[in-house]
């Protein structure tokens, strides 16, 4: 016959403490002293306990996880945003519970429906646009969610984030004060690089400018689909003085092509990119861009579950944390 199962007690009584000692351990660490922490951490270890999620969550109704649902993890903004999340979610006794969608809102529906059935206790979702039936699920059944990367009037419940279509006014605002007039985009075919394409277009239409050429690549682009957009549109349209991209690493291909080519950058042309990935500084020339703080939108998105949670209702619903236009070489 297989052992019976260690229990919280037995970790008790291995560890010299109280079994309440033992669960404030586990569940909310922050409020155990260290050397006390230390010595359940070591009972635990001894024992072989395995914590009971399950009994825990129905005694307490609550599940200690935290849905993270993302398009992809192979950017670096979307990785700090995930880190940020992790560790504040960590320190207040939380796991995050990651989910990976693409660009596609019918995967996020159907990965929303199988999260929930895990009884999350909060859920943060990237951008604001979602199926009719995402949105009403969860507004049905009341869990706290927070909409990030993306600013609505209209949140499913709180939202963290930046607006897409000013990052693009910010930077047709500064190509044309930088006096270039024949513009091209090179950009992924996902929801926000379109806002911020849509902001781009608006401000060159107000001075009597439009787009020259676009050219789109399966979201989230790398730099090969960087520099194969670059010769399509160079080939197609050598006037061109500017390159705006909805990624640094599409941007980082365009500059390797132009300069495979002998175009002078940022003489003969300008390239823009967005994100302020880690290469980004380090190019030559290195690459203008737009930094978003993605490890500060994880950290602010993860503390308004954890205070909602804790009874605070007095935390704003909509979060602004903006962006910063960084110049570099390459404008």
């Amino acid at each position: 016959m297989p052992a019976s199962p260690v229990t919280l007690i037995d970790v008790a009584k291995s560890a010299g403490v109280s079994p309440i000692t033992v669960s404030r351990a586990l569940n909310e660490p922050h409020l155990v002293k260290p050397a006390t922490l230390a010595k359940v951490q070591e009972a635990v270890k001894r024992t072989g306990y395995v914590k009971n999620m399950l009994a825990g969550g129905l005694a307490s109704s609550r599940s200690k996880l935290v849905a993270l649902v993302l398009p992809t993890i192979s950017t670096q903004t979307f990785a700090d945003m995930v880190q940020g999340a992790t560790d504040r979610l960590t320190a207040a006794g939380y796991q995050l519970l990651l989910g990976i969608v693409g660009y596609e809102t019918w995967r996020e529906e159907m990965l929303v429906e199988t999260v929930l059935s895990r009884r999350p206790d909060g859920v943060i979702l990237t951008g604001s646009l979602h199926t009719d039936s995402t949105r009403q699920r969860l507004l049905q059944i009341g869990t706290p969610v927070v909409e990030t990367w993306d600013m609505t009037p209209h949140p499913i419940d709180m939202v963290i984030g930046f607006s897409h279509e000013e990052v693009g006014h910010s930077c047709a605002a500064h190509l044309l004060e930088q006096g270039y007039r024949h513009f091209g985009m090179l950009t992924a075919n996902d929801p926000r690089a379109g806002q911020r394409n849509q902001g781009f277009q608006v401000t060159l239409a107000r001075q009597g400018i439009n787009v020259v050429a676009s050219h789109t690549v399966q979201a989230p682009g790398g730099l090969p689909q960087g520099r194969l957009g670059a010769v399509t549109l160079l080939d197609q349209h050598p006037e061109l003085d500017a390159i705006f991209c909805s990624s640094d690493t599409l941007a980082h291909g365009v500059l390797i092509e132009a300069q495979s080519r002998g175009l002078r950058v940022p003489e003969d042309l300008a390239i823009m990119g967005f994100g302020d990935l880690n290469f980004s500084a380090y190019t030559n020339p290195p690459l203008s861009t737009v930094k978003v703080d993605g490890a500060k939108i994880g950290g602010m998105a993860a503390q308004a579950l954890l205070d909602r949670l804790g009874g605070d209702e007095s935390a704003e619903r909509i979060v602004n944390t903006g962006f910063e236009l960084i110049q570099r070489g390459s404008t």
